[in-house]
Formats: C-alpha cells, sequence, structure tokens
C-alpha cells in the first residue's frame, strides 16, 4: 500500500460518519490524484481553475471536484460546467457571476459561503455581520442556479490552540445559527492539515487536507 493510500486510511479512521475528507490536491500531479482515488478517496479539492481543469480532463470522471480557493469573475466560466462545489464564496458579486454560468450550463452549483473570523486581513470572506444581515434579508433568493450548502471558515494562522479553537467555534455556532434560516444548509468546512483534529471537535462535516496526505507542495512548478 503507497503512503498516500495509508495516509488516506488513517485520516478516515479518525473521521466521525458525518465528516468527509477533502483530499486537497493542489501542485500536486495528477498521478498522484490517481493514487489517492486507487485507495478510494473520491473527493479531492484545487484552489487553481487551470489546474482543476487539466486534472478534470485527464482523470475519472467520477471524482467530485470542489473549488477551495479564492475565485476569480472571470474564470467561474471554465470550472461551472463540472464543480462539485465551490467552498470560496466570498462576495455577492462572486455569486453573481457563478448564477450566470451555472445559467448557460443548466446546473444549480453547490456553494459554501466563506466566513472570515481569522485573525489575518489577507484572508477573503464575508464577516459574520454583513453576511447574517444578507441572509435575513432573503439575499440567497436571488439565485436560483446556487444551491446554498452551508459555511466555510479557517483558523488564524497560529500556534495558540485556543485561538484557533475560538476561531472554529464562532464559525460554528454561526452555521448552526444560520441553519435554522436556511434550509439547504448541510456542510461545514473547516480544518486543514495542521487543525483538522481541533475543527472536528467544532463538528466539521468537510476536512481539507493536502500536505499530511500527498507531502509537502512543489510551489515552484
Amino acid at each position: 500500500m503507497s503512503s498516500i493510500a495509508e495516509r488516506i486510511n488513517e485520516i478516515n479512521a479518525e473521521l466521525p460518519g458525518s465528516t468527509r475528507l477533502v483530499a486537497v490536491s493542489k501542485y500536486h500531479p495528477a498521478d498522484a490524484v490517481a493514487e489517492a482515488y486507487a485507495a478510494g478517496q473520491r473527493v479531492f479539492g484545487e484552489s487553481h481553475v487551470q489546474e482543476v481543469v487539466t486534472k478534470y480532463n485527464e482523470l475519472p470522471k467520477d471524482i467530485e471536484w470542489h473549488f477551495i480557493g479564492h475565485l476569480q469573475t472571470n474564470k467561474v466560466k471554465y470550472i461551472a460546467p463540472f464543480i462539485s462545489l465551490i467552498h470560496s464564496v466570498d462576495s455577492f458579486h462572486l455569486l453573481d457571476e457563478i448564477e450566470k454560468q451555472a445559467s448557460k450550463c443548466n446546473r444549480v452549483i453547490a456553494v459554501l459561503l466563506e466566513l472570515h473570523v481569522a485573525q489575518e486581513e489577507t484572508k477573503f470572506g464575508f464577516s459574520t455581520e454583513s453576511l447574517k444581515s444578507d441572509i435575513l434579508a432573503g439575499k440567497l433568493k436571488e439565485y436560483p442556479h446556487v444551491e446554498f450548502k452551508g459555511i466555510m471558515g479557517m483558523a488564524s494562522h497560529t500556534d495558540s490552540v485556543e485561538l484557533i479553537q475560538q476561531d472554529f467555534h464562532q464559525i460554528a455556532a454561526f452555521y448552526k445559527e444560520m441553519k435554522t434560516i436556511v434550509p439547504s444548509f448541510s456542510e461545514l468546512s473547516m480544518g486543514m492539515s495542521g487543525d483538522y483534529r481541533i475543527a472536528l471537535q467544532e463538528g466539521s462535516s468537510l476536512v481539507r487536507i493536502g500536505s499530511y496526505i500527498f507531502g509537502e507542495r512543489d510551489y515552484s512548478k
């Protein structure tokens, strides 16, 4: 058994039945994805449009591709025909384009709304206050070709377990509150290689793990 398969099996053994593994394959070659696929993994996360389009064309069509990075509006059209879930919807401007491209493809595209609670200003996402206000105002009903599946969020980049716990708790609490308003909410995407165990304690249903499975990325490629 390959180390990729061993690590996938190891992670899946930790996950509760309500949580799925998103194997983050960005910057890793298609043959690494194929190894994970052979081990039974079917959900993969990518954050660059050109890369996910290339892999989609090369790899089996029963793979569920998730887009997890910052998505530019001018690139939505390239992934709209096949993407299974966009985790990183951080503006209504982006939602407008997803609606437009989904309509052209005669699809309903599933998305998560990205919440910004981390200390870093470089991270994207809605504030809890603005997103709650927009949801209560019924703005989500303006997108018939978009299925709102839930919330995605990242914790602060820190060694403080307490701060990470606070961030995930805030995201999870917001998700639970909004779930009472948006019936289609069913997914909470939190946790990466370094902090997914903390995210699991707060009820994450999707954990995005890459480097632990595939090794460190070669960004020069």
